[in-house]
Protein backbone atom coordinates (compact mmCIF):
# COMPACT_ATOMS: atom_id res chain seq x y z
CA UNK A 1 0.00 0.00 0.00
CA UNK A 2 0.90 3.93 -0.37
CA UNK A 3 1.18 4.71 3.31
CA UNK A 4 3.86 7.47 4.82
CA UNK A 5 5.95 7.05 7.62
CA UNK A 6 3.51 8.86 10.90
CA UNK A 7 7.06 10.24 12.03
CA UNK A 8 7.94 11.36 8.81
CA UNK A 9 4.84 12.81 8.02
CA UNK A 10 4.83 14.87 10.93
CA UNK A 11 8.12 16.10 10.61
CA UNK A 12 7.18 17.27 7.01
CA UNK A 13 4.22 18.96 7.66
CA UNK A 14 5.92 20.80 10.13
CA UNK A 15 8.46 21.89 7.83
CA UNK A 16 6.22 22.75 4.92
CA UNK A 17 2.85 24.09 6.17
CA UNK A 18 2.50 26.22 3.11
CA UNK A 19 1.19 23.17 1.06
CA UNK A 20 -1.56 20.79 1.13
CA UNK A 21 -1.92 17.74 3.30
CA UNK A 22 -3.04 15.71 -0.10
CA UNK A 23 0.11 17.15 -1.62
CA UNK A 24 2.50 16.16 1.69
CA UNK A 25 0.52 12.44 1.70
CA UNK A 26 1.24 12.50 -2.61
CA UNK A 27 5.01 13.35 -1.47
CA UNK A 28 5.36 10.69 0.77
CA UNK A 29 3.45 7.85 -1.37
CA UNK A 30 6.08 8.46 -3.90
CA UNK A 31 8.67 6.18 -1.79
CA UNK A 32 6.16 3.06 -2.81
CA UNK A 33 5.92 4.62 -6.17
CA UNK A 34 9.74 4.76 -7.58
CA UNK A 35 10.21 1.46 -5.66
CA UNK A 36 7.47 -0.52 -7.98
CA UNK A 37 4.55 -0.72 -5.18
CA UNK A 38 1.97 0.56 -6.13
CA UNK A 39 -1.00 0.65 -8.52
CA UNK A 40 0.36 2.82 -11.34
CA UNK A 41 -3.32 4.67 -12.86
CA UNK A 42 -4.36 5.05 -8.85
CA UNK A 43 -1.81 7.22 -8.14
CA UNK A 44 -0.96 9.08 -11.58
CA UNK A 45 -4.13 11.28 -13.05
CA UNK A 46 -5.37 10.41 -16.55
CA UNK A 47 -3.55 13.28 -18.42
CA UNK A 48 -0.14 11.96 -16.83
CA UNK A 49 -0.80 8.65 -17.89
CA UNK A 50 -1.62 10.03 -21.45
CA UNK A 51 1.97 11.48 -21.57
CA UNK A 52 3.77 9.37 -19.44
CA UNK A 53 3.16 5.63 -20.27
CA UNK A 54 3.26 2.97 -17.31
CA UNK A 55 5.92 1.36 -19.16
CA UNK A 56 8.21 4.49 -19.94
CA UNK A 57 7.31 5.51 -16.04
CA UNK A 58 8.75 1.55 -15.36
CA UNK A 59 11.80 2.18 -17.26
CA UNK A 60 13.09 5.76 -15.72
CA UNK A 61 12.31 4.29 -12.30
CA UNK A 62 14.43 1.77 -13.15
CA UNK A 63 17.50 3.51 -14.05
CA UNK A 64 17.54 5.65 -11.27
CA UNK A 65 17.27 2.63 -9.06
CA UNK A 66 20.18 1.23 -11.19
CA UNK A 67 22.19 4.29 -10.40
CA UNK A 68 21.46 5.75 -6.64
CA UNK A 69 19.83 2.34 -5.37
CA UNK A 70 16.37 1.52 -3.76
CA UNK A 71 14.29 4.86 -2.47
CA UNK A 72 14.44 5.31 1.36
CA UNK A 73 12.40 8.13 2.43
CA UNK A 74 11.48 11.97 1.47
CA UNK A 75 14.05 14.93 2.66
CA UNK A 76 12.40 18.26 2.13
CA UNK A 77 9.53 19.33 0.59
CA UNK A 78 9.91 22.92 -1.07
CA UNK A 79 6.09 24.29 -1.56
CA UNK A 80 6.18 26.03 -5.28
CA UNK A 81 2.33 26.98 -4.56
CA UNK A 82 -0.29 24.82 -3.11
CA UNK A 83 -0.45 22.30 -5.13
CA UNK A 84 2.80 21.78 -6.59
CA UNK A 85 6.32 21.10 -4.33
CA UNK A 86 10.19 20.15 -4.97
CA UNK A 87 11.42 17.05 -3.49
CA UNK A 88 14.70 15.78 -2.36
CA UNK A 89 14.36 11.58 -2.12
CA UNK A 90 16.91 9.65 -0.38
CA UNK A 91 17.61 6.93 -2.12
CA UNK A 92 20.55 4.11 -0.63
CA UNK A 93 23.31 5.77 -2.93
CA UNK A 94 22.42 9.72 -3.44
CA UNK A 95 19.71 11.81 -3.91
CA UNK A 96 17.43 13.06 -6.52
CA UNK A 97 15.10 16.05 -6.56
CA UNK A 98 11.79 15.99 -8.38
CA UNK A 99 9.15 18.58 -9.50
CA UNK A 100 5.79 16.61 -8.09
CA UNK A 101 1.97 18.66 -8.92
CA UNK A 102 -1.16 16.75 -7.94
CA UNK A 103 -4.82 17.62 -9.20
CA UNK A 104 -6.95 20.31 -6.99
CA UNK A 105 -9.98 17.98 -6.92
CA UNK A 106 -10.15 14.64 -4.86
CA UNK A 107 -8.92 12.29 -5.30
CA UNK A 108 -5.96 14.51 -5.80
CA UNK A 109 -3.98 12.08 -8.46
CA UNK A 110 -0.23 13.12 -10.09
CA UNK A 111 -0.71 15.38 -12.71
CA UNK A 112 3.08 15.94 -12.67
CA UNK A 113 6.11 14.15 -11.99
CA UNK A 114 10.03 15.44 -13.43
CA UNK A 115 13.04 14.14 -12.14
CA UNK A 116 15.06 18.11 -12.00
CA UNK A 117 18.44 16.09 -10.79
CA UNK A 118 20.76 13.75 -9.57
CA UNK A 119 23.15 13.05 -7.21
CA UNK A 120 25.22 10.43 -6.45
CA UNK A 121 26.85 9.75 -2.81
CA UNK A 122 30.88 9.72 -2.70
CA UNK A 123 31.06 11.12 -6.98
CA UNK A 124 34.37 11.11 -8.39
CA UNK A 125 36.10 12.33 -11.10
CA UNK A 126 36.81 8.03 -11.58
CA UNK A 127 33.43 7.10 -11.02
CA UNK A 128 32.20 9.45 -13.78
CA UNK A 129 34.86 8.67 -15.97
CA UNK A 130 33.74 4.70 -15.47
CA UNK A 131 30.09 5.51 -16.34
CA UNK A 132 31.03 7.10 -19.45
CA UNK A 133 33.35 4.88 -20.60
CA UNK A 134 30.35 2.38 -20.34
CA UNK A 135 28.18 3.81 -22.68
CA UNK A 136 28.11 2.45 -26.42
CA UNK A 137 29.45 4.38 -28.89
CA UNK A 138 31.76 7.59 -28.56
CA UNK A 139 31.67 10.23 -25.18
CA UNK A 140 33.77 12.27 -24.16
CA UNK A 141 33.81 15.12 -21.44
CA UNK A 142 35.73 18.37 -20.24
CA UNK A 143 35.75 20.29 -16.75
CA UNK A 144 37.97 22.83 -16.86
CA UNK A 145 38.85 25.77 -14.54
CA UNK A 146 39.56 28.84 -16.39
CA UNK A 147 42.10 30.55 -14.37
CA UNK A 148 44.82 28.57 -15.70
CA UNK A 149 45.92 27.56 -12.79
CA UNK A 150 44.30 24.16 -12.54
CA UNK A 151 44.86 20.90 -14.57
CA UNK A 152 41.28 19.90 -15.43
CA UNK A 153 39.09 18.18 -13.28
CA UNK A 154 37.78 15.79 -16.42
CA UNK A 155 39.68 15.79 -19.67
CA UNK A 156 37.76 12.32 -21.11
CA UNK A 157 38.52 12.36 -24.63
CA UNK A 158 38.72 16.00 -24.81
CA UNK A 159 40.71 16.12 -27.87
CA UNK A 160 38.05 14.37 -29.73
CA UNK A 161 35.91 15.74 -32.79
CA UNK A 162 32.23 15.34 -31.36
CA UNK A 163 29.34 16.68 -33.16
CA UNK A 164 27.69 19.30 -31.81
CA UNK A 165 24.16 19.40 -32.99
CA UNK A 166 22.98 23.43 -32.21
CA UNK A 167 25.67 23.68 -30.06
CA UNK A 168 27.38 25.30 -33.49
CA UNK A 169 25.67 27.98 -32.65
CA UNK A 170 27.98 29.40 -30.06
CA UNK A 171 30.31 29.85 -33.22
CA UNK A 172 27.88 31.78 -34.39
CA UNK A 173 27.32 33.97 -30.97
CA UNK A 174 30.92 34.30 -31.28
CA UNK A 175 31.09 36.05 -34.34
CA UNK A 176 28.14 37.97 -33.81
CA UNK A 177 29.85 39.29 -30.51
CA UNK A 178 33.05 40.19 -32.59
CA UNK A 179 31.77 41.94 -35.08
CA UNK A 180 29.44 43.57 -32.73
CA UNK A 181 32.72 45.26 -30.90
CA UNK A 182 34.45 45.91 -33.98
CA UNK A 183 31.24 48.36 -34.66
CA UNK A 184 29.89 46.20 -37.87
CA UNK A 185 26.73 45.74 -36.38
CA UNK A 186 24.74 46.44 -33.41
CA UNK A 187 22.46 44.66 -30.37
CA UNK A 188 19.48 47.15 -31.45
CA UNK A 189 20.40 46.89 -35.59
CA UNK A 190 16.89 45.71 -36.83
CA UNK A 191 17.12 42.76 -39.87
CA UNK A 192 14.48 40.93 -41.22
CA UNK A 193 14.15 36.89 -41.06
CA UNK A 194 14.93 34.85 -43.64
CA UNK A 195 13.83 31.72 -44.82
CA UNK A 196 12.38 29.37 -42.29
CA UNK A 197 14.23 26.12 -40.90
CA UNK A 198 12.57 23.21 -39.29
CA UNK A 199 10.68 24.38 -36.20
CA UNK A 200 12.96 24.40 -33.20
CA UNK A 201 11.99 28.37 -31.56
CA UNK A 202 9.19 30.11 -33.00
CA UNK A 203 10.39 32.39 -35.94
CA UNK A 204 9.66 29.55 -38.54
CA UNK A 205 5.78 29.97 -38.47
CA UNK A 206 6.25 33.86 -38.60
CA UNK A 207 6.20 36.10 -41.90
CA UNK A 208 9.53 35.78 -43.67
CA UNK A 209 11.11 39.15 -43.15
CA UNK A 210 9.65 39.87 -39.94
CA UNK A 211 11.79 43.06 -38.70
CA UNK A 212 13.93 41.40 -35.32
CA UNK A 213 16.88 43.25 -33.41
CA UNK A 214 20.10 41.35 -33.91
CA UNK A 215 19.56 40.48 -29.74
CA UNK A 216 16.28 38.91 -30.61
CA UNK A 217 17.66 36.93 -33.00
CA UNK A 218 20.52 35.67 -30.74
CA UNK A 219 18.78 35.43 -27.74
CA UNK A 220 16.14 33.07 -29.95
CA UNK A 221 19.02 31.46 -31.47
CA UNK A 222 20.23 30.28 -27.73
CA UNK A 223 18.01 30.21 -25.24
CA UNK A 224 15.22 28.03 -27.35
CA UNK A 225 17.86 26.90 -30.31
CA UNK A 226 15.90 28.91 -32.84
CA UNK A 227 16.84 27.98 -36.42
CA UNK A 228 15.45 30.73 -38.35
CA UNK A 229 17.07 32.79 -36.22
CA UNK A 230 20.47 31.15 -36.48
CA UNK A 231 20.27 31.16 -40.30
CA UNK A 232 19.72 34.44 -40.31
CA UNK A 233 22.33 35.74 -38.57
CA UNK A 234 24.80 33.56 -40.50
CA UNK A 235 23.47 35.45 -43.56
CA UNK A 236 23.99 38.80 -41.63
CA UNK A 237 27.22 37.75 -40.59
CA UNK A 238 28.80 36.51 -43.83
CA UNK A 239 29.89 32.24 -44.03
CA UNK A 240 33.47 33.40 -44.73
CA UNK A 241 33.36 35.41 -41.13
CA UNK A 242 31.55 32.58 -39.18
CA UNK A 243 33.87 29.96 -40.86
CA UNK A 244 36.88 31.43 -39.20
CA UNK A 245 35.24 32.16 -36.01
CA UNK A 246 34.61 28.02 -35.95
CA UNK A 247 38.40 27.39 -37.08
CA UNK A 248 39.47 29.28 -34.11
CA UNK A 249 37.81 27.15 -32.00
CA UNK A 250 38.46 23.42 -33.44
CA UNK A 251 35.72 23.37 -36.20
CA UNK A 252 35.98 23.26 -39.98
CA UNK A 253 34.20 24.82 -42.94
CA UNK A 254 31.86 25.83 -44.48
CA UNK A 255 29.76 26.13 -41.37
CA UNK A 256 26.49 25.00 -42.50
CA UNK A 257 23.20 27.07 -42.06
CA UNK A 258 20.49 24.66 -40.52
CA UNK A 259 18.46 24.86 -43.47
CA UNK A 260 21.19 23.67 -45.61
CA UNK A 261 22.38 21.17 -43.07
CA UNK A 262 18.65 19.72 -42.91
CA UNK A 263 18.43 19.80 -46.82
CA UNK A 264 21.23 18.01 -47.76
CA UNK A 265 20.61 15.30 -44.74
CA UNK A 266 17.15 13.97 -46.37
CA UNK A 267 18.69 13.37 -49.68
CA UNK A 268 20.79 10.31 -49.86
CA UNK A 269 22.71 11.78 -53.27
CA UNK A 270 23.71 14.63 -51.40
CA UNK A 271 24.29 13.10 -48.73
CA UNK A 272 26.99 11.03 -49.96
CA UNK A 273 28.73 13.94 -52.07
CA UNK A 274 28.70 16.26 -49.39
CA UNK A 275 30.56 13.04 -47.21
CA UNK A 276 33.27 12.51 -50.04
CA UNK A 277 34.31 15.99 -50.80
CA UNK A 278 36.59 17.95 -48.69
CA UNK A 279 36.29 21.86 -47.51
CA UNK A 280 37.07 23.56 -50.79
CA UNK A 281 34.58 21.00 -52.85
CA UNK A 282 32.08 21.81 -49.98
CA UNK A 283 31.98 25.09 -50.24
CA UNK A 284 31.71 24.93 -54.18
CA UNK A 285 28.72 22.77 -53.95
CA UNK A 286 26.89 24.98 -51.46
CA UNK A 287 27.56 27.85 -54.32
CA UNK A 288 26.09 25.58 -56.61
CA UNK A 289 23.21 24.00 -55.28
CA UNK A 290 22.74 27.12 -52.66
CA UNK A 291 19.37 28.08 -54.04
CA UNK A 292 18.14 24.97 -54.20
CA UNK A 293 18.63 24.35 -50.52
CA UNK A 294 16.94 27.61 -49.80
CA UNK A 295 14.10 26.64 -51.30
CA UNK A 296 13.80 22.66 -50.73
CA UNK A 297 11.15 21.72 -48.83
CA UNK A 298 11.97 20.07 -45.32
CA UNK A 299 10.15 17.15 -43.59
CA UNK A 300 9.64 18.20 -39.68
CA UNK A 301 9.48 14.57 -39.23
CA UNK A 302 13.03 13.33 -40.83
CA UNK A 303 14.10 13.22 -37.57
CA UNK A 304 11.64 11.13 -36.03
CA UNK A 305 13.93 7.52 -36.99
CA UNK A 306 17.63 6.71 -36.80
CA UNK A 307 20.67 9.04 -36.77
CA UNK A 308 20.71 10.49 -39.85
CA UNK A 309 24.36 11.30 -41.50
CA UNK A 310 25.43 12.47 -38.12
CA UNK A 311 28.89 11.36 -38.81
CA UNK A 312 29.52 13.86 -41.74
CA UNK A 313 26.35 16.18 -42.22
CA UNK A 314 26.99 17.82 -38.44
CA UNK A 315 29.09 20.30 -36.71
CA UNK A 316 32.39 19.03 -35.11
CA UNK A 317 34.15 20.23 -32.51
CA UNK A 318 36.28 18.61 -29.66
CA UNK A 319 35.27 19.80 -26.15
CA UNK A 320 38.61 21.21 -25.17
CA UNK A 321 37.92 24.04 -27.92
CA UNK A 322 34.36 24.38 -26.97
CA UNK A 323 36.00 25.38 -23.53
CA UNK A 324 38.70 27.89 -24.97
CA UNK A 325 35.15 29.30 -26.93
CA UNK A 326 33.08 29.59 -23.79
CA UNK A 327 36.00 31.03 -21.73
CA UNK A 328 35.98 33.80 -24.72
CA UNK A 329 31.91 34.05 -24.64
CA UNK A 330 32.37 34.58 -20.93
CA UNK A 331 34.41 37.93 -21.59
CA UNK A 332 32.41 38.96 -24.86
CA UNK A 333 30.04 41.41 -22.14
CA UNK A 334 26.92 41.46 -20.61
CA UNK A 335 24.89 40.74 -23.22
CA UNK A 336 26.50 37.74 -24.01
CA UNK A 337 26.54 36.44 -20.94
CA UNK A 338 22.96 37.76 -20.09
CA UNK A 339 21.99 35.90 -23.23
CA UNK A 340 23.83 32.42 -22.09
CA UNK A 341 22.35 32.00 -18.88
CA UNK A 342 18.40 32.73 -20.52
CA UNK A 343 17.89 28.78 -20.28
CA UNK A 344 20.67 27.76 -17.56
CA UNK A 345 20.00 23.62 -18.62
CA UNK A 346 20.59 22.41 -14.96
CA UNK A 347 18.11 21.07 -12.17
CA UNK A 348 17.22 23.64 -9.81
CA UNK A 349 19.45 22.22 -7.11
CA UNK A 350 22.79 22.71 -9.34
CA UNK A 351 21.71 26.17 -10.62
CA UNK A 352 21.08 27.36 -6.60
CA UNK A 353 24.68 26.54 -5.56
CA UNK A 354 26.12 28.27 -8.49
CA UNK A 355 25.86 32.18 -8.94
CA UNK A 356 26.07 31.90 -12.57
CA UNK A 357 25.35 29.26 -15.16
CA UNK A 358 25.12 29.33 -19.02
CA UNK A 359 23.97 27.05 -21.36
CA UNK A 360 23.86 25.83 -24.94
CA UNK A 361 22.78 22.43 -25.94
CA UNK A 362 22.30 20.40 -29.36
CA UNK A 363 20.76 17.19 -29.75
CA UNK A 364 18.91 15.05 -32.50
CA UNK A 365 18.98 10.99 -32.76
CA UNK A 366 22.38 9.61 -32.07
CA UNK A 367 23.65 13.09 -30.59
CA UNK A 368 23.83 15.09 -27.81
CA UNK A 369 26.28 17.94 -26.78
CA UNK A 370 26.02 19.68 -23.43
CA UNK A 371 28.33 23.07 -23.02
CA UNK A 372 27.98 25.18 -19.98
CA UNK A 373 29.86 27.80 -18.30
CA UNK A 374 29.88 28.68 -14.90
CA UNK A 375 30.50 30.74 -12.13
CA UNK A 376 31.07 29.40 -8.17
CA UNK A 377 29.36 31.72 -6.04
CA UNK A 378 33.03 32.78 -4.77
CA UNK A 379 33.83 34.17 -8.36
CA UNK A 380 35.34 31.15 -9.86
CA UNK A 381 34.80 30.49 -13.65
CA UNK A 382 34.31 26.55 -15.07
CA UNK A 383 33.67 25.06 -18.05
CA UNK A 384 32.03 21.58 -18.59
CA UNK A 385 31.63 20.15 -22.20
CA UNK A 386 30.79 16.65 -23.31
CA UNK A 387 29.25 14.56 -25.60
CA UNK A 388 27.64 11.61 -26.47
CA UNK A 389 27.63 10.29 -30.27
CA UNK A 390 26.01 6.83 -31.55
CA UNK A 391 25.58 6.17 -35.25
CA UNK A 392 23.62 3.20 -34.55
CA UNK A 393 20.87 4.08 -31.99
CA UNK A 394 19.39 7.14 -30.41
CA UNK A 395 21.57 8.21 -27.39
CA UNK A 396 19.91 8.51 -23.96
CA UNK A 397 19.72 12.63 -23.23
CA UNK A 398 18.82 12.12 -19.68
CA UNK A 399 21.39 9.23 -19.26
CA UNK A 400 24.51 11.66 -20.54
CA UNK A 401 22.42 14.74 -18.93
CA UNK A 402 22.63 12.92 -15.47
CA UNK A 403 26.48 12.75 -16.20
CA UNK A 404 26.80 16.10 -16.84
CA UNK A 405 25.08 17.41 -13.83
CA UNK A 406 27.32 14.95 -11.46
CA UNK A 407 30.29 16.54 -13.05
CA UNK A 408 29.22 20.04 -11.96
CA UNK A 409 28.84 18.47 -8.56
CA UNK A 410 32.56 17.97 -8.60
CA UNK A 411 32.71 21.44 -8.73
CA UNK A 412 34.17 22.59 -4.71
CA UNK A 413 35.00 19.24 -3.64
Amino acid sequence: MLTPSAPAWAQQQAQAQAIEPQLGQRAHQLIDVLAGRYVFDRYFAPAFQTAVPKERFDALAAQLRGSLGAPLRVVTIAPEGRWSAQLTIAYERGTATMRLAIDLAAPHAVTGLLVTGTQVADDSAAHIAADLAALPGQAALALYALDGKQPPSLAIQDARPMPLGSAFKLWVLAELARQIAAGTHRWDEVVPTGAPSLPTGILQSWPRATPMTVQSLATLMIAVSDNTATDTLIALLGRDAVDATAARYGGSGPVLTTREAFAIKADGTLTQRWSAADAQARRAMLRRIGPALAAAPLDPMMFAGAPLATDSVEWFAAPRDVVRLLADLRDAGPVVRAILAINAGTDPGTARRLDYVGFKGGSEPGVIALSYLVRTKDGRWYALVGGWHRTDAAVDEGKFAALAMRALGLIGR
